[in-house]
């Protein structure tokens, strides 16, 4: 996840992109809605499995 160009860290949950967003100051965001978020390889229901 990046935010304003600064790499936050990598996002393997909803739960992880919400700590994300809360430390960016942006916990009030609808994150499916939102044009200021940029999925890549899916949305918020899609995460990759984890091994």
């Amino acid at each position: 996840m990046r935010a304003d160009g600064t790499i936050l860290g990598t996002a393997y949950s909803l739960h992880d992109l919400s700590v994300f967003m809360e430390r960016a100051g942006l916990d009030d965001l609808d994150v499916a809605m939102s044009p200021l978020v940029e999925w890549h390889g899916g949305g918020p229901e899609e995460w990759p499995a984890m091994d």
